[in-house]
């Protein structure tokens, strides 16, 4: 129930703003947020949650009860390039890369364990 995205051509500061818009949602939310979001990393972000859907499918679970639990942004490989700049000189440009893991959760039923303790304090 984990996917992982490793060195997305896009800095870790932009592409977190996607990510904090999906964590905590169910799937079905999730990418439908995500395809409507005019953010260039939805759609990646999109195809990632659909991986782990895909790997929690192939272990047995529901797609239905899935949700969110984690997505991390992390730092990538930063390549380095040169800008010329005057007088001969050059300043660096740095194109900062990023690393996306997802986490996907179970929902439990709450229901379930509010009747738990319905009928332990009738038993008293």
């Amino acid at each position: 129930m984990k996917a992982k995205l490793s060195n997305y051509k896009q800095a870790p500061r932009k592409t977190r703003l996607v990510t904090e818009l999906v964590k905590g949602r169910t799937v079905a939310d999730a990418l439908t947020a995500l395809k409507f979001l005019d953010k260039r990393a939805a759609t990646p972000i999109a195809k990632l949650i659909a991986s782990a859907v895909a790997n929690a499918e192939k272990q047995g679970e529901d797609a239905r009860e899935l949700f969110v639990k984690n997505i991390a942004v992390d730092k990538g490989l930063v390549a380095m390039r040169s800008m010329p700049r005057a007088f001969g000189r050059s300043a660096p440009i740095r194109h900062r890369m990023s690393h996306v893991s997802v986490t996907l959760g179970k929902k439990v039923a709450k229901v379930a364990a509010s009747r738990k303790k319905k009928v332990t304090a009738k038993a008293k």
